[in-house]
């Protein structure tokens, strides 16, 4: 039995796991390629017993006899998402922060999109919408500290790259009303490479489509040179903003 144990630097809400980087961490026990489904927000610093069902292969994360999250294996392939023509790098620093959500953040202390966190410590991706376009995105240039033994940027936090990104878009282009914020409920990557620390790369993201509380996006980590190294589907879920904030959320 493996056991799953997120650091709090990578947390998302307020006291609870970043669901990206949970969702990556769980991947990662998968192999890299998985669907990642969560139930509830996920603790900190405490180390969760993980149980892999033997008939097909689906990882359940149980806290208590209570299921939190589920993870089966699942390849995404980059043409089912249709990630749309790159965006110039000039274009990216004019969109950053020109979202509805940095007037007034949520989780400004989250690990991948909060402004609270310091340079060095958070991600600090701040998409916002292009000009012209139904897409979000925003500059990201990996530092040191996120990198694994092989010099790259570790596969879970660019699972946690992809995460708020396409939350913030699906949020945006749904026109939320005040008082409401959406939870990552369902993340499906693929990671095709990994930048390196202090490659300038961008993040986009785009809304899919709404089906009642649900908001379905997808992101993309772009590199360098506009190739994709990483991208994601996602289902949020749109909830109370004092439930989440509060940690009482679950999807």
């Amino acid at each position: 039995m493996a056991e799953l144990c997120v650091p709090a630097r990578f947390c998302g809400p307020p006291g609870v796991a970043n669901g990206g980087f949970a969702s990556g961490s769980l991947a990662a026990l998968l192999g890299g390629a998985a669907e990642v489904t969560l139930r509830r927000l996920l603790p900190l610093e405490r180390p969760l017993p993980v149980r892999r069902d033997d008939r097909d292969g689906t990882l359940l994360v149980e806290d208590g006899g209570v299921l939190l999250a589920q993870a089966h294996p699942a390849t995404l392939a980059l043409e089912e998402l249709e990630v749309p023509a790159a965006v110039p790098p000039q274009a990216a620093q004019a969109a950053a922060g020109r979202s509805r959500y940095y007037h007034d953040p949520v989780f400004p202390g989250c690990f991948g999109c909060g402004p609270a966190r310091p340079p060095g410590d958070g991600l600090r991706i701040f998409p916002g919408r292009v000009a012209g376009r139904a897409l979000w995105a925003a500059p990201w240039a990996p530092e040191a500290s996120i990198a694994g033994a092989d010099g790259r940027v570790r596969p879970e936090v660019v699972w946690a790259a992809l995460d708020c990104p396409s939350g913030i878009a699906a949020a945006d282009a749904a026109d939320l009303p005040a008082g409401t914020a959406v939870v990552l409920g369902r993340m499906a990557a693929t990671v095709a490479g990994l930048p390196r620390p202090g490659d300038r790369c961008r993040v986009v993201a785009w809304p899919l489509a709404v089906d009642g509380r649900k908001l379905h996006a997808g992101s993309a980590v772009l590199g360098p040179e506009g190739e994709v190294f990483a991208a994601a589907r996602t289902l949020w879920i749109t909830v109370a903003r004092r439930a989440v904030v509060a940690g009482e959320a679950a999807s």
